[in-house]
């Protein structure tokens, strides 16, 4: 009885140090690098908010590991996901003064905070699928006034990925307007958004990420605007179990790059650098097309519902929506608003 006491009191005794290990676990451990960085001649430190699971966080990491490559090892891409260098406008300024020098941003941040132009991307039914994201990056006439439009700040987007289609998680099912309307949804904090909501007739409440996960729990929301993506792999569907295919937006992750950093340098690394990050990013958004068919597939497996809209009652959301567009589109000009739309069919 008394080795049985002693043996119990020393599991007691290491419980909490192996718990706290546990907790110590570097989440990133699996993406560093498999090289000694140390002899780069130049640094370029990158960052972002969220978790490289997702394919359009982990581009960075693949942007890393080509520049390298491609460059003989003269450029390092410093990644910094899981904000490790902070929030996003705290990021961005820095990004601007050029101590951080570039940024995977949030499309919300960007549409929001860099340039007006660049909230042509959160505008709904606008930039809505894979192939118009694709015409959209890879069109001179919709990228470049996008791409320079923060220039002014020292700041320039050099390309863009991505992480799935914006629908709606719900607890009970939402197949018309009338069920969204019973609907209380948590939406991201950007203006575009809740005019989007109030024009659509629809309850919403703004509130951090973080807090969520307690509020799907408790019925404070009954509703998440967001991807099928990142609700899987976040387990948000453990709670909400069904999905609209609303298909209205699409989230994203823009490439923000300090100005004066990039030109200062030499023009064959500037070149073969903006390449390979062309490259992985296209590549990016390709995987994230199939990380969305198989984060759907295993949704749908472990008993998620998966609804649609009748094409009435979109095309209803869409001619509800207009008035924003046309609000915003006087932000972000009116004639690129219609060159866009124009070359995606919008």
């Amino acid at each position: 009885m008394k080795r049985l006491l002693v043996v119990l009191l020393v599991l007691v005794l290491c419980l909490p140090a192996a718990v706290l290990a546990e907790e110590k676990k570097d989440p990133l451990a699996a993406w560093q690098p498999k090289f000694d960085p140390s002899g780069a001649k130049y640094v370029y430190l990158l960052s972002n908010l969220s978790h490289p699971v997702i394919e359009g966080v982990a581009a960075g990491y693949r942007i890393r590991d080509k520049v390298w490559e491609a460059t003989n090892g003269q450029i390092y891409v410093d990644y910094r996901p899981l904000l490790q260098l902070g929030g996003e406008k705290d990021v961005y300024n820095k990004v601007k003064m050029g101590a951080i020098q570039g940024m995977l941003s949030s499309s919300v941040f960007a549409g929001g905070n860099v340039a007006d132009k660049m909230g042509i991307i959160n505008l709904p039914y606008i930039v809505d699928t894979f192939d118009k994201l694709d015409t959209f990056r890879n069109t001179p006439e919709t990228w470049e006034p996008f791409a320079n439009s923060s220039a002014n700040k020292g700041v320039l987007a050099i390309d863009i990925t991505n992480y799935g289609l914006y629908g709606w998680a719900t607890t009970e099912p939402v197949k018309t307007i009338a069920d969204a309307k019973k609907v209380l949804f948590r939406i991201a904090e950007a203006p575009v958004n809740a005019d989007t909501y109030n024009a659509w007739g629809l309850q919403f409440t703004v509130m951090p990420w973080g807090d969520v996960p307690q509020a799907l729990q408790t019925g404070v929301i009954t509703g998440l605007d967001h991807t099928a993506i990142v609700c899987n792999i976040t387990k948000k569907f453990t709670i909400a179990k069904n999905f609209t295919e609303l298909n209205y937006a699409q989230g994203l992750f823009v490439h923000l790059i300090n100005k004066r950093w990039l030109e200062k340098l030499p023009e064959d690394l500037r070149k073969t650098f903006l390449e390979v990050v062309r490259e992985e990013s296209a590549h990016t958004r390709e995987l994230t097309r199939q990380q969305h068919e198989k984060q759907v597939a295993a949704a749908k497996e472990a008993g998620v519902e998966f609804h649609k809209l009748s094409d009435a009652e979109i095309a209803e959301l869409k001619k509800l929506a207009e008035p924003v567009i046309e609000k915003w589109g006087k932000k972000i000009g009116p004639d690129y608003l219609a060159t866009v739309r124009a070359k995606l069919g919008s």
